[in-house]
């Protein structure tokens, strides 16, 4: 007897079919269809997307921070060549008596009467006679025809 309370009619079972498996089409069955087929296990759908996911925004958030430090070198880029317009502003409207050249080192000073000036003296050449001009910066003209600080003034 089976477990259903059932007889089982041994002259019903095609032993040959046995032998061969029990369907036509074994790949659309969700269990082993003959005693050498492979272990099939159920798998937990929910634990696979899971883990899915979760390797999903890790490696979203390695990109995102990828990205958010690009941009902060991107802005920090941006700083810095607005910084070097703004002082290359203030370099053009001062007084220049000779022609700068690029990849040269200037100095800047403030006149007696408040004006900016660049010079080719440091402030360590003037000896006295730099007495009413106060040093600003020391600064390089750079190919794009923008000043760079390389020192200022405490």
């Amino acid at each position: 007897m089976s477990e259903s309370g059932k007889k089982i009619d041994i002259d019903k079972i095609d032993l040959d079919k046995m032998k061969e498996g029990t369907t036509d089409k074994p790949g659309t069955i969700a269990f082993p269809h003959h005693s050498g087929s492979a272990i099939i296990k159920p798998t937990d759908r929910g634990k696979i997307k899971g883990r899915a996911v979760s390797a999903m925004h890790e490696q979203t958030d390695r990109q995102m921070n990828q990205l958010y430090e690009q941009m902060q070198l991107l802005a920090k880029q941006a700083n810095d060549l607005k910084g070097r317009v703004e002082i290359s502003e203030r370099i053009y409207l001062a007084k220049i008596n000779f022609e700068p050249l690029i990849n040269h080192t200037y100095y800047m000073y403030e006149g007696p009467d408040g004006k900016d000036i660049l010079s080719l003296i440091a402030p360590n050449e003037w000896g006295r006679s730099n007495s009413k001009m106060n040093y600003l910066a020391t600064v390089k003209l750079l190919a794009d025809h923008t000043w760079e600080i390389l020192d200022k003034a405490a």
